[in-house]
């Protein structure tokens, strides 16, 4: 077994981030095995999260970075073009690791045994605004599958491989192209499912490593986050198109199936509210992702189309949100009769190439 050494910079970007950003820069001096060096990003804060982070670099080895706001992807990229560090270990301003986490996610990286090994990650604890937990290892109740083996794990459902329970490779960051700024959300999965599909090892540790703190304004719907949605799906039906001849088809079987249940609890939701906007939006991207999917669902989508459209707001806005809920529940329900039968495809054909026992 080879031993490799690996140095490690702790990043955070912060954007008024005043009420956190101290509890998540001790998690990061509190390791049983220290960050090689410790980077924040300050992206055009306007509260005192900065000075917070200039009163512990006086006692602490901190590095301070200012730019002008421009998200969390460019503030992430500045970081890891800085560092010199062979790996950079993430975490918002607004979570927290545990004691062990760099000790954790080191091992498969130090013990040399995954190829090409580029990114290990953990599970997470979430907890509330205060601090307090909230579910242990929330990644085992969640649907996206973990580890990630195939490009349709990763296309089916959002990747929730959150930035800070991960330590990356700086080189495959970089050759995956890094984390693209015009993404202000889904940027961490657009980066992680670009360097699965170059081949850059994954390794999937099933123990909290971070705990992640989820409350009203960490999840609150923004015009920006539903931009960046629009431009994520239309980046992946580019990187990953439909190819008929060898029946391989990650646009109409994932990546719409995917976004069509995202929008289809967008449109719900700002129909319930009354936010015009919001619901127009959320009707014109489910109209773009129903183009690249099967005929039967654009047809399904064409006959509903009028009564969607007549009812979305007002007093029969109800009907509207049954009508959409009636074509998506008919795509998933014909999805898991697909994956129904493809794992029993697959179980025959295992059952076919297992060796017969001789008979004495």
């Amino acid at each position: 077994m080879r031993s490799n050494t690996i140095t490690v910079s702790a990043v955070i970007p912060l954007y008024n981030g005043a009420p956190f950003i101290r509890e998540a820069l001790d998690s990061v001096l509190s390791q049983t095995e220290p960050a090689d060096e410790i980077i924040v990003v300050d992206d055009g804060s306007t509260d005192d999260g900065p000075a917070i982070v200039e009163e512990l670099a006086l006692h602490h080895p901190i590095t301070l970075l200012r730019k002008p706001n421009g998200g969390q992807s460019s503030a992430r990229n500045l970081a890891i073009r800085h560092t010199s560090c062979s790996h950079v270990a993430f975490l918002d301003q607004d979570d927290a690791w545990y004691e062990e986490h760099l000790e954790i996610l080191k091992r498969p990286f130090t013990q040399g045994n995954a190829r090409r090994l580029g990114l290990v990650y953990g599970n997470l604890d979430q907890v509330d605004r205060k601090g307090r937990l909230v579910q242990q290892c929330c990644l085992d109740e969640n649907v996206s599958p973990q580890p990630k083996r195939s490009l349709r794990d990763c296309l089916r459902h959002d990747m929730f491989i959150l930035p800070g329970a991960t330590l990356a490779s700086k080189q495959a960051m970089i050759d995956a192209g890094l984390f693209d700024e015009r993404l202000s959300g889904y940027e961490d999965d657009d980066l992680f499912v670009r360097m699965f599909a170059l081949g850059v090892g994954i390794v999937y540790l099933n123990v909290a490593v971070t705990r992640w703190r989820i409350y009203a304004g960490s999840t609150s719907y923004s015009p920006r986050m539903a931009r960046s949605r629009t431009v994520y799906f239309h980046k992946l039906v580019e990187l990953f198109p439909d190819e008929p001849r060898i029946a391989f088809f990650p646009t109409r079987d994932a990546i719409g199936p995917h976004f069509l249940g995202l929008l289809t609890g967008e449109f719900i939701a700002a129909s319930r509210s009354g936010d015009s906007e919001r619901l127009r939006q959320a009707w014109e991207d489910i109209q773009q992702v129903v183009s690249v999917m099967a005929p039967k669902v654009r047809r399904r989508m064409g006959w509903v189309r009028p009564i969607i459209e007549a009812t979305s707001l007002g007093p029969f806005s109800s009907l509207s949100r049954r009508a959409i809920r009636h074509v998506a529940r008919d795509v998933f329900r014909e999805l898991r009769e697909q994956e129904k039968m493809r794992q029993w495809t697959g179980d025959k054909l295992q059952a076919l190439l297992a060796p017969v026992p001789r008979t004495p």
